[in-house]
């Protein structure tokens, strides 16, 4: 005799009727709300960070600047970046990453437009600081803020997403500053380079206020997810946070102190030495490569420096999705870095041929765009939430180091040899020694991950 149906309460029926959440739909969803902003800030981020490399040739022209000098003003940089980055990132933590977003591209938007009162080389350095001060903590607050969206297994993808930023910008930026400095030379009193920081300038001002009016902190304040896409996203974050000893906790709690007892975040921190010393070969001394080549005109500059990000944008994009897949990430990240080392010691053999110089430079570009998305998905898959806002601020800061002496070291080599290829190769074994200590002292069970 068959048994009569259960009888339901109310909770009960309603959970009945409640349909199961669809995680990849959710994931999607809240991918399609914030990534495309997100790289959007990151593009202009970038091409007013790197602008530089574009305007050397007339800040040159006007100002008699040489390699040193550019080498230099990019160092100056950094330093602003390092002394304000870790405080910014512990203001995020208190305050949101909405606000802090909002106060750092309003202010790198106005220091933009003011470089284009630079007369000398003084005001030139004071300039260069003050941008590294104003972009403190954009990057990895956004990493941060991506940490408080998407479960590590999803993380790496959207890291590649946001990513993106960096290669679109090196042809968007090279194609657009080469474009301005070429039609708006001399217009209205102003030199070619004015133009370009006056122009470049106005775009974070206006993000900034979109990012007040679009962004939220986290999934409990969007208002266009469910109350079970709410829940379905906290539980997989809760759950990353289990397997790594805490629980999602209130911004306010996090600390300077934990991460800084950390021993692997020291170790990342060194490994990020060799990734931004390799930002920098691609980021800034991408034009002066070409250049170096036989390439003179400032519009073709700009077109052929546009040319090896757009091979980037597709293998970065692939190796994320990958690294994901696979749920590996050391050697993602190294195997990328090795296959960049190969291209810079062959652009310094090889530098007369603008043809092979491009190729070389589009593999050194795909390389390091695909090594640097897995590499900087790695603290947030260590940390636990209570450090994760400061100890990405650590582990970038600490890389800034090389960013910050990199760019001097080349910019001395040229000078006093002509020639960067001595430069690449020393930038080259730096990159080597962090793919050694990245294998090393970053064990896979570190690294606990689930699907």
């Amino acid at each position: 005799m068959a048994e009569p149906p259960a009888v339901t309460g109310p909770r009960d029926q309603a959970a009945f009727d409640e349909p199961a959440v669809d995680r990849t739909a959710t994931y999607r969803l809240i991918a399609l709300r914030l990534m495309p902003l997100l790289v959007i800030c990151y593009i202009v981020s970038f091409v007013d960070r790197t602008n530089i490399g574009i305007a050397q040739q007339g800040l040159k022209r006007d100002l008699g600047f040489g390699p040193a000098v550019y080498g230099l003003g990019v160092t100056l940089f950094f330093v602003g970046f390092i002394l304000f980055e870790v405080p910014s990132n512990a203001l995020l933590a208190r305050i949101g990453a909405r606000k802090t977003l909002v106060r750092i591209m309003g202010s790198w938007g106005v220091v933009t437009v003011a470089t284009l009162f630079v007369r000398d080389e003084i005001t030139f350095c004071v300039a260069r600081f003050l941008l590294g001060v104003a972009e403190a903590g954009f990057f990895p607050g956004a990493l941060y803020f991506l940490s408080r969206w998407f479960p590590s297994a999803r993380r790496t993808r959207m890291t590649a997403v946001f990513f993106m930023g960096v290669p679109v910008s090196g042809v968007l930026g090279s194609l657009v500053s080469g474009g301005v400095m070429h039609t708006f030379g001399g217009v209205a009193g102003l030199a070619d380079w004015q133009w370009l920081f006056l122009i470049e300038g106005i775009p974070p001002i206006l993000l900034a206020i979109l990012v007040l009016f679009w962004l939220v902190d986290g999934p409990e304040q969007a208002k266009w997810l469910t109350p079970a896409q709410k829940a379905a996203v906290r539980a997989d974050l809760e759950a990353d946070q289990g397997r790594k000893g805490g629980g999602v906790r209130d911004g306010r709690h996090q600390g300077l102190l934990p991460a800084l007892r950390d021993r692997k975040v020291w170790i990342l921190g060194l490994c990020a030495c060799g990734a931004y010393t390799l930002a920098n070969a691609v980021s800034f001394w991408t034009p002066r490569i070409i250049a170096d080549a036989g390439v003179g005109d400032v519009l073709n500059l700009g077109l052929f420096s546009a040319l090896p990000p757009l091979l980037g944008i597709v293998v970065m994009v692939v190796v994320g999705r990958h690294s994901d897949r696979t749920l590996e990430r050391r050697w993602h990240a190294a195997a990328s870095w090795i296959v960049a080392v190969v291209a810079m010691v062959a652009i310094s053999l090889a530098h007369d041929s603008v043809v092979l110089v491009v190729v070389l430079l589009a593999i050194l570009a795909a390389a390091h765009y695909s090594g640097l998305t897995v590499f900087y998905s790695i603290p947030s898959i260590y940390l636990s939430d209570r450090t994760a806002a400061t100890g990405i601020a650590v582990v970038t800061s600490m890389g800034s180091f090389a960013a910050a002496a990199s760019p001097s070291l080349l910019g001395f080599i040229q000078a006093n040899t002509g020639s960067l290829s001595l430069g690449l190769q020393i930038s080259g074994g730096i990159v080597l020694l962090a793919v050694a200590l990245l294998l090393l002292g970053v064990k896979a069970s570190d690294l606990r991950e689930e699907r």
